[in-house]
């Protein structure tokens, strides 16, 4: 149980820092910097990580890479929201 409760701190740190990034250049007004293949590469990975987590049995890992899924879809639509309206 322990090193479940690891996996849930260094999950509720890396979702908090990436909705930050995600707040941070939704904030910034450009999306020049935004790879669109960053969020492909990210969702493709998560999706990855999430089959290959539920296979292993590791709900931490699940739960994880499913808010990282999450994170990408989010700022792929804020991105291209702000490219329509440029």
């Amino acid at each position: 149980m322990p090193a479940d409760l690891l996996g849930w701190a260094a999950t509720a740190v890396l979702i908090a820092t990436l909705s930050r990034q995600i707040y941070k250049q939704h904030q910034a007004g450009s999306v020049e910097a935004v790879s669109t293949w960053l969020f492909v590469g990210q969702m493709t990975a998560s999706v990855l990580f999430i089959a290959y987590s539920a296979l292993m049995g590791s709900t931490v890992f699940v739960v994880t890479n499913t808010l990282i899924l999450i994170t990408a879809v989010v700022g792929q639509i804020l991105a291209v929201r702000r490219r329509h309206r440029q």
